[in-house]
């Protein structure tokens, strides 16, 4: 499977792991390779902390929240994300049966199909986003919601056309492309109806707000706004609680949501791999509800799970831009220089992994079936820009990928062909296609 941003790869091979690109009037560095990653991103980790600010970027958070932002702005919230996620069950039992809730609804529905093909798209997405949902906001939507089907739609679509040539022509020459029509025009009025969306959600907290009983994500950080002291730098405002549940809702629900559509995809492409799976699933969980101590058991799972996640590539590269002046591999790179971080480079490589381009579970097993970590297993990438949600993530697509195994063998409809060649957009996602889930019994 190949996708767009091999290129970045390629262009290593005549020109080096580090090297300089021109996008319009704007000069880049891109990274490439694990080592290169890790003494930038580990080793240099301060360098390299921050977001660029890409004109898309610009439109889609302000400087806000906490996929975009920078310095002090950055740091608090991510501290304040991260121990709010732990407080909510990141981790813990309380979240396991939180997903395995949801997984259980997301069964029913699967099973509503009667084993007919259909569309698992919007279904997963809704499933998925309830998890971040109910930490956010401390409740729940039904699947078929209009309010979150629209939600979900802006997002998939937004996510989609960030990734575009359209987009990238905007980030390249932003004072030529803001007059000119195209798809990156809808990306701001899109954000603007999240925006609205969440501030209605927020102002209504406000007013039923208990400090004593703080119920969701949103509760806490209105407590912090409360608590915060006047002065100059104030970060618990509403522009960062906006900004902060839109991130945490679209990166919580498109990435794991992605990697799970591929996840069925690839079961269906690869029925001998989903019928192992199922067999491991069977002697070690049966019929009982999947917990995460299972996992350690399940070798075989575990190495289809992070197979899944190298293989789809649903995040092909991440940005940064340096702090200061630095030095990486002789070459200085200037303060306020954008950086690529190219995955692919790290995730393709088959220096790490010995069939780079194909499904391959064996990457992350041993001769003796047993579970081996790799040092290139990126997906959420390295040092302080590493995804915050990464734990949780993979609780997920554990939790939920295990469920559906265990209630249903899934197989292309009649006449199908699979098509593993990704959509491109900020992550790379599977191509429109239905499935058959034929429930066990």
């Amino acid at each position: 499977m190949e996708d767009p941003y091999s290129s970045f790869k390629e262009l290593a091979k005549k020109y080096g792991p580090v090297y300089s690109l021109k996008m319009g009037v704007q000069k880049m560095v891109v990274l490439c390779g694990y080592e290169t990653m890790k003494e930038a991103l580990v080793n240099h980790a301060e360098e390299f902390a921050d977001r660029p600010a890409l004109p898309v970027f610009l439109d889609i958070a302000r400087g806000y929240g906490l996929i975009f932002s920078n310095g002090h702005n950055w740091r608090t919230l991510k501290r304040f994300t991260i121990s709010t996620l732990r407080d909510f069950g990141m981790g813990k039992r309380t979240l396991e049966d939180k997903i395995n809730e949801e997984s259980n609804r997301l069964v029913e529905t699967f099973k509503s199909y009667k084993g007919e093909p259909f569309d698992n798209k919007m279904i997963m997405n809704a499933a998925v986003s309830n998890i971040i949902v109910s930490i956010i906001l401390g409740h729940r939507f039904d699947y078929d919601d209009p309010k979150l089907q629209r939600l979900l739609t802006i997002i998939t679509d937004s996510a989609r056309i960030a990734g575009s040539p359209m987009a990238q022509l905007y980030n390249a020459f932003p004072s030529l492309m803001r007059w000119i029509p195209g798809s990156h025009q809808t990306i701001r009025p899109s954000v603007d109806e999240i925006h609205s969306f969440i501030r209605k959600i927020f102002t209504k907290q406000k007013e039923q707000l208990d400090v004593n009983d703080r119920r969701s994500l949103i509760d806490c950080f209105l407590v912090r706004q409360k608590e915060e002291k006047p002065n100059p730098e104030l970060y618990f405002h509403d522009e960062n609680l906006t900004s902060l549940v839109a991130d945490l809702f679209a990166a919580g629900m498109e990435s794991t949501s992605t990697s799970l559509r591929w996840g069925l995809l690839l079961m269906m492409k690869y029925p001998d791999i989903q019928e192992k799976v199922q067999k491991e699933i069977e002697k070690v969980i049966g019929s009982a509800e999947p917990q995460l101590v299972h996992r350690q058991h399940m070798p075989y799972t575990d190495a289809v799970t992070h197979e899944i996640l190298r293989f789809s590539l649903v995040t092909p590269f991440s940005t940064r831009q340096t702090t200061q002046d630095v030095t990486l591999k002789g070459f200085f790179i200037p303060k306020g220089t954008p950086i690529i971080v190219s995955l692919t480079s790290v995730l393709r490589d088959p220096k790490y992994f010995k069939k780079p381009y194909e499904f391959y579970p064996e990457h992350f097993l041993d001769s003796d079936g047993n579970f081996v970590k790799s040092e290139a297993f990126i997906p959420f990438s390295l040092g302080r820009r590493s995804c915050a949600g990464e734990n949780l993530a993979k609780m997920e697509l554990f939790f939920f990928f295990t469920k559906l195994l265990q209630n249903f063998t899934f197989k292309a409809p009649p006449g199908a062909k699979l098509d593993l060649n990704p959509i491109v957009g900020i992550t790379l996602s599977p191509q429109n296609h239905e499935i058959c889930a034929i429930p066990h019994n």
